[in-house]
């Protein structure tokens, strides 16, 4: 069996266990996202099946994967540190193409959103659809309207009302209501708040995406220097020979014992 340095086994056999954590951890939040969503009696749950198969697949995969390459380090198997290292590269790749069109797509994205939610106003004219997703946005988001309370004209929702203990905390603003009635709404408008959460998501998948390429790059790194060293232990030693001419000769010490008395 070929030797390979034991401080790179121990570094690579780390890599691969945490890996293995990696992926046993979206194993469990796909599972943890299952049982709420039974819990709830199933609701959303077919909008939500094709998300629980792509964790499902992908922690299975990051598992089986770091499995091999530990496998393959320990027991110096260079069938399976090659397999490795094809797979870290084809997912450094991946991981690259889906992280790079992320990050030249990110200051388009208020730009298109801006305009995307500017078609749907205004509001009390919308579908049910688009009527009933803001109500919920301003329910949970304590906002009223997308870019102002105008959004609504004169039909202003319940769900953008105040209480009283809100009022006193100087998030509302007094408004006309059909003509002579006044109106305690939100300060806050929604497409501010939803911008904001949906650039934190962009800024965490562009992060994810570096850093498992990142990891993937390291991998092939680690899984390379393995390999080159179970392929230089395994070739024969070649023993350099030096020509006679460039030997210098030995002394010839019965001369020199013999040399005549004066």
């Amino acid at each position: 069996m070929a030797q390979v340095n034991t401080c790179l086994k121990l570094i690579f056999t780390i890599f691969n266990v945490f890996f293995a954590i990696v992926g046993g951890v979206i194993i469990a939040l796909a599972l943890l996202s299952q049982v709420v969503t039974n819990v709830d009696g199933g609701k959303g749950m077919e909008g939500r099946a094709v998300g629980l198969i792509i964790l499902y697949t992908v922690g299975a995969i990051t598992m089986v994967i770091a499995i091999l390459g530990a496998v393959g380090a320990h027991r110096e198997n260079r069938a399976c540190l090659i397999v490795f290292l094809v797979c870290m590269v084809i997912g450094s790749l991946i991981m690259l193409r889906a992280g790079i069109p992320a990050v030249l797509a990110r200051p388009q994205v208020e730009r298109v959103l801006e305009q995307k939610f500017h078609e749907l106003l205004p509001l009390d004219t919308a579908s049910q659809d688009v009527r009933n997703m803001a109500d919920s946005l301003q329910r949970q988001l304590h906002c009223c309207g997308l870019f102002s309370y105008k959004d609504w004209e004169d039909n202003i929702p319940d769900t953008c009302l105040c209480n009283q203990a809100e009022e006193t905390e100087g998030t509302c603003q007094s408004v006309s209501y059909q003509r002579f009635m006044r109106k305690s709404v939100y300060v806050k408008t929604c497409f501010p708040i939803i911008l904001h959460y949906i650039l934190l998501l962009s800024n965490v998948m562009i992060g994810v995406a570096f850093t498992l390429a990142g990891l993937a790059l390291l991998g092939m790194a680690l899984s390379s220097a393995i390999i080159h060293q179970m392929r230089n232990h395994t070739r024969p030693t070649v023993l350099m020979t030096v020509p006679a001419i460039f030997t210098t000769p030995p002394p010839k010490y019965q001369e020199l014992h013999n040399a005549p008395e004066y």
